[in-house]
C-alpha cells in the first residue's frame, strides 16, 4: 500500500493498450446482450443530468453532493449531474408501461466529486443500470437470491468468453455465488470492521451477496451506507434478519480484497419507504416528485441494480487500477506512483 493505493508485487498487464481496448469493447458487449436476454430488460436511453429538487437524483449513501449548474436558456432553471438513476428507472417503469417480467436497463455515466480515489474509485462511473417490474409475491429474499444467481451465470459466461478471447487470461471464479446477511457477517467476524468481514467471506467463498445493507446491525452501525428511497433495508426477511437489498461481491486475488461490481435490490415500496425516510430523519422528502408518485401508487414494485462497467472490465482483464480501463482525472502523485509500478492509467 503506498499513497492510498494497492500496489501488486511485480505486476505487469496481461494486455497491451491496443488489446486492452479491444477487449473492453467484447466485454461491454457481451456482458449487456446477455443481461438484456437473461433478465427480460429492453435498453432505452438515460439522461446526464437531471433537474435539481425533484428527488430523482441519488444521494447514495446518503451525503453525497451532486455536480450541479444552471441553464441559462431555461431561466436559470437548476440541474444536476446524475450520480446514479435508481429513482428515474423506477419512474421510467410507469411512464413506458412495462408489466410484471419485463424491464429496463440503460448506460448510465455519471460523475461522483466525492469520491475518494483508489484503485476502485474514480469520479466517472459508468455502469449498466437496470430495473424490472415485479409482483407482490415477489418482494422477498428468494427472489432477490434467483435475480442475483441469474446476474452472477452471466459475470460467469463473460469471464468464459474472455478467456476464449485472450487465452492468458485464466478463469477463477467459483461456480456458484453464496449468501450471507451482514449481521451473520457480523456475528462470525465481531473483531473485524465491515470492509475485512466482506474481505474474508470473499475469500473463503470466491463470489458472495451480502445482504441487509443499509440498516444498523447490533452494534449500532450499518454494515455500509444507503439513501432511504431506493433499496429496502427494514422489511423483513428470514431467520429475524431484515432487508431485501445487497452487493455482489468477488474475491479479487491481484488486489488481495473483496471486490464490489454492483449493489442492487428490491425497491421499497410505500411502507418501507415512509419507514426509512423516518430512521434517517428525511421525512421532509416525501414531497418530491418521484416520492409523490411512489406513495401515490403511481409506480410498479420493483427490483434493480447497477452494475460497473469500467469495474467489471478491470476484473476480467486482471487490472490493477480502474485507470487502465477508463479516462479519469487522478493526482501527479498517483500518476507517478502507478507509473514506477508498471500501471499505465489512460
Amino acid at each position: 500500500m503506498r499513497n492510498g493505493l494497492m500496489l501488486p508485487a511485480n505486476y505487469k498487464p496481461l494486455l497491451s493498450l491496443k488489446e486492452t481496448e479491444k477487449a473492453i469493447r467484447l466485454i461491454k458487449e457481451f456482458f449487456q446482450i446477455n443481461l438484456s436476454a437473461t433478465l427480460n430488460l429492453h435498453r432505452v436511453t438515460a439522461p446526464l443530468y437531471v433537474k435539481a429538487g425533484t428527488g430523482i437524483n441519488d444521494d447514495l449513501n446518503g451525503v453525497e453532493k451532486p455536480i450541479s449548474f444552471e441553464i441559462k436558456n431555461l431561466s436559470g432553471v437548476k440541474a444536476e449531474i446524475v450520480q446514479s438513476l435508481a429513482k428515474w428507472k423506477r419512474m421510467m417503469l410507469a411512464d413506458y408501461g412495462f408489466s410484471v417480467g419485463e424491464g429496463l436497463y440503460t448506460d448510465m455515466n455519471a460523475i461522483r466529486p466525492d469520491e475518494i480515489l483508489d484503485n476502485l474509485h474514480s469520479i466517472y462511473v459508468d455502469q449498466w443500470d437496470w430495473e424490472r417490474v415485479i409482483s407482490k409475491e415477489e418482494r422477498k429474499l428468494d427472489f432477490l437470491k434467483y435475480i442475483v444467481r441469474k446476474i452472477y451465470g452471466v459475470v460467469k459466461r463473460t469471464e468464459e468468453y474472455i478467456y476464449k478471447e485472450f487465452p492468458s487470461i485464466k478463469p477463477f471464479l467459483p461456480e456458484e455465488i453464496k449468501f450471507f446477511h451482514s449481521e451473520e457477517l457480523e456475528e462470525t467476524y465481531p473483531h473485524l470492521d465491515p470492509k475485512k468481514r466482506e474481505d474474508e467471506v470473499c475469500k473463503l467463498h470466491g463470489a458472495v451477496f451480502v445482504t441487509g445493507i443499509g440498516g444498523d446491525l447490533k452494534n449500532g452501525k450499518p454494515h455500509d451506507g444507503r439513501a432511504p428511497d431506493y433499496d429496502d433495508w427494514v422489511t423483513p426477511a428470514e431467520n429475524g434478519y431484515r432487508g431485501l437489498n445487497g452487493d455482489i461481491l468477488l474475491w479479487y486475488p491481484l488486489l488481495n480484497g473483496a471486490y464490489e461490481i454492483s449493489s442492487m435490490g428490491i425497491r421499497v415500496d410505500p411502507e418501507s419507504l415512509m419507514k426509512q425516510l423516518e430512521i434517517t430523519g428525511h421525512t421532509e422528502r416525501k414531497d418530491l416528485l418521484f416520492h409523490r408518485r411512489l406513495l401515490a401508487g403511481e409506480l410498479p414494485l420493483s427490483i434493480g441494480g447497477g452494475i460497473g462497467q469500467s469495474r467489471l472490465c478491470m476484473f476480467f482483464l486482471r487490472k490493477a487500477h480502474i485507470g487502465e480501463i477508463q479516462s479519469s482525472i487522478w493526482s501527479e502523485d498517483m500518476i507517478r506512483t502507478c507509473l514506477e509500478n508498471n500501471i499505465v492509467l489512460l
